[in-house]
């Protein structure tokens, strides 16, 4: 996959956080297509193409899900198990991107489907780290489903 083909989705609450993984990501040259909800009822409106998402281009399908556990109004928990039980999007990986370290969010993030759980990492160079290894795999090494 090329890198310029790449959309990202990323689903965090937290401006910093969300700041901090666009440089991370730019860091690994992955930043071209990143878009970004704020919670898990503008992440099911990105995906469904609903409310501010109808026009042509406003929401391009993700090759991959950045996903934040605590978010309002719909938890990532909450979104997590919409988009694993939705025929259209269940083949969209997502990968939980979170500051929780719970053995409950990990188990019960894998039962709902998530595809991958990563604790963010404390420093900016962590974070830089763990995005190239996720990018790495899940761009160079995983064959991700053709997008329908």
């Amino acid at each position: 996959m090329t890198e310029n083909s790449v959309v990202i989705l990323l689903a965090d609450d937290d401006p910093d956080d969300r700041a901090f993984t666009i440089r991370a990501l730019r860091q690994n040259r992955l930043a071209n297509d990143v878009r970004t909800v704020e919670d898990g009822e503008e992440l099911m409106d990105y995906l469904h193409r609903r409310g501010n998402y109808t026009g042509d281009g406003a929401a391009p399908r993700p090759d991959v899900i950045l996903l934040d556990l605590n978010m309002p109004r719909k938890d990532g928990r909450e979104a997590l198990e919409e988009i694993k039980q939705d025929p259209q999007l269940r083949k969209i990986p997502v990968v939980v991107l979170t500051t929780s370290e719970a053995e409950q969010d990990i188990l019960q993030t894998y039962d709902l489907g998530v595809n991958a759980f990563v604790t963010k990492p404390v420093t900016f160079e962590g974070l830089v780290n763990a995005i190239r290894v996720m990018s790495d795999f899940w761009f160079e090494i995983v064959r991700l489903p053709p997008q329908t």
